[in-house]
């Protein structure tokens, strides 16, 4: 599989990955469990708490592995400080433009939402917003992705820079050790030894960004081990490309078992309170050992699978920034119009997530498709988040 295909298969990946994101944040507004926003329905299904738990378990995780392997590509082909220039350009300017608009539009939605939730009436009340604890009050919103993604190219950054410093024997041997360990099973479980110590903290042992501008520990360990594991996957990409495609049903087969004994660890421990750290750290081992599994599994079947450009999927790679930015405003929006459906909850996820695709789509499609917005988030029309022309692209030697 040549290098350029394997660009597609990532990208086709991306692509479905965003589009879990409409899932996954549609889903919190149905959940059965206490929410980590806000504002609920007034239906609720265990099915949107089972879902969130799931894509949870593999979505930021491959979004990290990928951000990690498309920033070492462009450092190697670019040079250090032209990557941190187009991660600015990518990453900083779009925060700055839209972290403003999106916090007093989705500020008047949630505000919106809870007059429902307490009255049962469309209005605007903030006092009847409820307060969750630890939450901060000024949030980065869903945005906290690309917040933690400039602060980690700019880590890498220093360390590239720092790494001429350090003898290339060393350095070769700690890449090496990356290899090893995406290379053998066994090193799934020592993979996820770290991240169970940060997840440890969190109910379930599942890290939920807590959304503050103040970077938590944890949540950096997370989220940075995967985006380091990406920057050594494109430094070994010919050796571990290949053996994702080829072990790809094995990953995905042996992920299942660990997820469903984390559910029944999740059922057994039940509503107790206060839950020890031991068990904390028992579920979030087991979910994050699920988390590497299906993140190895999902980029080895669409290297298999989907190795070419696919029209559908290259559209929805296309507007996936713009879709990124806006879902939530859909989201809430269409859940709040749907409050008052003779709907059951399942059936407004439907009806929501269906919703909240179109109205991200057809936004894309007439505002921002090959118009000024489109060059400032994707770099030009047919630019990716890669940054990169893929024709351009040729295999490692």
């Amino acid at each position: 599989m040549n290098t350029n295909q394997r660009l597609h298969s990532l990208d086709n990946l991306r692509a479905i990955m965003m589009w879990l994101g409409i899932v996954v944040h549609v889903s919190v507004n149905y959940m059965v469990n206490p929410a980590p926003t806000p504002w609920r329905d007034s239906q609720t299904s265990l099915l949107a708490d089972l879902l969130i738990i799931f894509i949870h378990a593999f979505r930021m995780p491959v979004f990290f592995i990928l951000a990690g392997f498309f920033v070492a590509m462009l450092a190697a082909r670019r040079g250090t400080a032209a990557m941190l220039r187009q991660r600015v350009r990518k990453l900083v300017w779009p925060f700055l433009l839209f972290w403003p608009a999106l916090s007093i539009a989705m500020g008047l939605l949630v505000a919106v939402y809870a007059h429902l939730n307490a009255y049962g009436t469309i209005g605007v009340d903030f006092a009847v917003i409820p307060q969750i604890p630890d939450r901060p009050q000024v949030s980065l919103l869903h945005l906290w992705f690309i917040y933690y993604l400039f602060l980690y190219c700019l880590a890498y950054a220093l360390l590239l820079r720092l790494s001429v410093h350090i003898p290339s024997g060393w350095q070769g041997g700690f890449a090496r050790v990356w290899k090893i360990l995406g290379m053998n099973w066994w090193g799934i479980f020592l993979l996820a030894l770290p991240l169970a110590v940060a997840g440890g903290f969190y109910r379930s042992g599942v890290v939920t960004p807590l959304g503050s501008f103040v970077p938590h520990p944890a949540e950096l360990i997370h989220s940075g081990l995967f985006f380091t594991f990406g920057i050594f996957l494109y430094r070994y990409q010919s050796e571990l490309l290949e053996n994702f495609a080829r072990k790809s049903w094995f990953y995905m087969i042996a992920g299942l078992p660990v997820f469903i004994v984390f559910l029944g660890v999740i059922k057994h421990v039940g509503g107790a309170e206060p839950v020890s750290y031991g068990m904390q750290w028992v579920m979030a081992y087991l979910y994050n050992c699920v988390s590497w599994l299906w993140s190895f599994a999902l980029i080895g079947v669409f290297l298999r699978y989907l190795p070419g450009q696919n029209r559908v999927l290259t559209y929805m790679a296309d507007s996936s920034y713009w879709v990124y930015l806006v879902h939530m405003l859909g989201t809430i929006g269409f859940g709040i119009l749907l409050y008052h459906s003779p709907l059951a909850a399942v059936a407004r996820m439907i009806c929501n997530i269906l919703l909240t695709t179109l109205f991200c789509l057809l936004s894309y499609h007439f505002l921002v498709r090959r118009r000024f917005m489109e060059g400032f988030l994707n770099g030009g029309t047919h630019k990716q988040l890669t940054g990169l022309d893929t024709a351009a692209i040729r295999p490692n030697q």
